[in-house]
């Protein structure tokens, strides 16, 4: 039974990712999902698989390299998928000093755990061990709006704390690779949606300040464009880069779903609208009225778009999700779980492990 690594298992990616994972494969492998449950790491995203067998929920920090050895001391660890990081560019403006050490201080250790449980002595690898680092399309700056893509040879252009960080922590990756041969790959990918978002991005804040009849503020113009990819596709995508990508190469993953903010949220309240019964008070407040513009975001890239066309030609994969499609398939998931959503915005949610793990 192969052995999987998660760090950041909690989150939003890292969630689906498990679930995507247990659903492909069920019975043949065993997750381990290391998170240090700050404060996106969220162990209600995965009620559902924590009496598993083949599942185990370590808490613990990737910068602590005593507790990530541990792990590969324990565990005859196949496959690392590197998830944790600090992710929002809002939170990394005032404190890009937690970025810093997260994002690049816990990619060292992880690297440096992982290297040494399976290094040989000879210097070479055990066989069919490998290292996925999962990043972001923003380490490659921001486009014009009127065209042009990332690629894979993109020159890195990061204008934010967050970005910087994980263009900083893909170098070390690739350091690594180049290096001692390493078996990793890294993967950039578009801006994710769908179950299980913590409810400070874009689309589940907006969902949830509609619902309950919140203003939806949208930064400077409304107009920065973003590539949008279902999490559900971005997981597929993980796996089959695994498994058939090449070891050393870099992964562009993308959603082909490029839509301004402005025009997510129209879209979001026309769905909205769609969806809720004619009989749901709700629908008396949602509206274009909610919307709010205030000041824009520092160092705002204007644009974001990825051509996949790398990972489509060597691996076979490309979105299967749709943006209208998604949108309903994440806004039904919601309605079904407003407790969840209740929890994240209350903070309740973190409660879960010291009911669930405390003295276990």
């Amino acid at each position: 039974m192969r052995t999987y690594l998660v760090t950041g298992g909690a989150g939003f990616i890292g969630s689906n990712y498990i679930h995507y994972m247990f659903r492909k494969y069920d019975g043949q492998i065993k997750i381990i999902n290391v998170d240090a449950l700050t404060y996106a790491g969220n162990l209600e995203n995965l009620k559902d698989i924590e009496d598993r067998e083949n599942y185990c929920f370590i808490k613990a920090d990737i910068c602590d390299k005593a507790a990530i050895e541990e792990i590969f001391a324990k565990h005859e660890i196949d496959r690392v998928v590197h998830f944790a990081a600090e992710t929002h560019v809002d939170r990394s403006i005032p404190n890009p000093e937690i970025f810093v050490q997260t994002n690049v201080m816990g990619t060292a250790v992880m690297l440096n755990c992982a290297k040494a449980a399976w290094e040989l002595t000879d210097g070479s690898f055990q066989a069919d061990k490998k290292f996925l680092h999962v990043s972001t399309d923003e380490v490659y700056g921001s486009l014009e709006e009127d065209g042009g893509y990332f690629y894979e040879t993109t020159p890195y252009a990061p204008h934010s704390p967050y970005s910087a960080s994980k263009a900083a922590a893909d170098m070390l990756v690739k350091s690594y690779i180049d290096t001692y041969q390493f078996p990793a790959n890294i993967t950039n990918c578009s801006n994710n949606y769908g179950p299980y978002q913590f409810p400070e991005k874009l689309i589940p804040l907006m969902l949830n300040n509609a619902l309950h009849g919140k203003k939806l503020p949208v930064y400077g113009d409304g107009k920065n464009v973003r590539d949008w990819l279902y999490v559900d596709d971005h997981a597929k995508a993980i796996d089959m880069v695994q498994e058939q990508g090449r070891l050393g190469e870099t992964y562009n993953i993308g959603g082909h779903n490029e839509k301004q903010n402005i025009e997510i949220i129209h879209i979001m309240i026309d769905t909205l609208l769609e969806m809720l019964p004619e009989d749901d008070a709700r629908r008396k407040w949602i509206n274009e009225d909610l919307i709010t513009y205030v000041q824009d975001r520092k160092g705002h890239d204007r644009r974001y778009a990825i051509a996949p066309d790398k990972i489509k030609a060597e691996i076979g994969w490309e979105p299967e999700t749709m943006f209208a499609d998604g949108i309903k398939k994440t806004i039904a998931w919601y309605f079904a779980h407003e407790d969840w959503m209740e929890n994240a915005t209350s903070g309740d949610y973190q409660k879960y492990y010291e009911q669930m793990y405390q003295g276990k």
